[in-house]
């Protein structure tokens, strides 16, 4: 009996030694991603101005654990302008980059007087999120959208309240995933542009798009989870250029119109199963795509005809993802 109890006591010891020994397993995390836009000016052309539109899109990824604490953020903005002629010609942009792209080129030192650039102040601001719950974070919008005293002394000093909605979104959004806190969060986004000029029958548009893709990638640099979105602002205009865009009405991203986006409705069915998935779908099968694969190969699920490989149009995404290919190509 003695031996029996000797023999039990020396098995729970090397039980215990066992799994302190053991490394603790990482905890996974919750990961999402939100975008908000702003459409502030869609004006008329006049003799001696062409009319304009102009849209803000702010974006978030956020990692949250356990706790409902923040480990990870990456922001961007995307900023746009768009023309169109007296006489109701669309005017075609070079290229678009977001603030974060843009880098010391944004010159907010150099003509804004700041201390420093913005994507400095957006990595600032992304260390003070870190390790708070959203309250917390909500919280630190003070007067006029600027931060508080603990964002300002960060490094942040532009106003804040945007990039709040854009994470409190991405909060709200996140999912279970496999991302810990080992692996890197990268955000990339892709804007293009479609230009019809106007009839005396019908409106012209300067439609911009812009793709968001975010990625959590391991050590190697492969892809653990992946969320993506867009948004589609089309500008309107006649053909003596006065704007027809509607400025009172929202703009949701593609993934938030759910099954209002109508892709089921007017789709093609390109893989000829008789289903056409919605682009919230479509975007999630993407995603799935991207799990396991770098960067580069992300980039190869996209054809030289702009639509998926063949392996990816039967996981259900029949869409055109030459966006989504071009955003894992700014991934930074």
């Amino acid at each position: 009996m003695k031996m029996k109890k000797l023999l039990c006591v020396s098995l729970s010891v090397l039980m215990v030694v066992s799994m302190i020994g053991c490394k603790k397993e990482a905890e996974t995390l919750k990961f999402g991603m939100g975008v908000v836009t702003e459409v502030s000016k869609a004006s008329n052309a006049e003799a001696d101005a062409n009319g304009q539109g102009k849209t803000t899109t702010n974006v978030a990824v956020v990692t949250v654990d356990a706790a409902g604490k923040i480990v990870a953020c990456q922001l961007d903005t995307a900023d746009a302008t768009v023309a169109y002629t007296g006489d109701g010609k669309a005017v075609a942009n070079e290229s678009f980059a977001t603030k974060y792209e843009l880098g010391d080129a944004y010159n907010m030192v150099a003509y804004g007087g700041a201390v420093k650039e913005w994507y400095e102040q957006a990595d600032a601001f992304e260390s003070v999120v870190c390790g708070k719950t959203l309250d917390e974070v909500k919280a630190l919008v003070a007067g006029e959208g600027k931060g508080t005293e603990e964002v300002i002394n960060a490094g942040c000093t532009i106003t804040v309240a945007e990039f709040v909605q854009a994470i409190e979104k991405a909060y709200n959004n996140a999912v279970a995933s496999d991302v810990t806190a080992e692996h890197t969060l990268k955000l990339g986004a892709f804007t293009e542009q479609s230009c019809k000029d106007a009839t005396e029958e019908k409106d012209g548009s300067n439609q911009l798009e812009t793709t968001f893709l975010a990625v959590a990638v391991d050590a190697e640099g492969k892809v653990v989870a992946a969320r993506s979105d867009c948004v589609q602002v089309k500008f309107t205009f006649d053909a003596t250029g006065a704007s027809t865009y509607d400025l009172t009405k929202a703009v949701s991203s593609k993934k938030e119109a759910g099954t209002n986006y109508g892709m089921s409705a007017y789709g093609t069915d390109l893989n000829g199963d008789g289903v056409v998935k919605e682009w919230f779908e479509q975007a999630a099968a993407f995603d799935a795509a991207c799990v396991g694969k770098t960067v580069a190969e992300v980039e190869a699920l996209a054809g030289a005809d702009g639509y998926g490989t063949a392996d990816l149009q039967t996981a259900g995404c029949t869409m055109a993802v030459s966006g989504f290919a071009k955003a894992a190509s700014k991934l930074k």
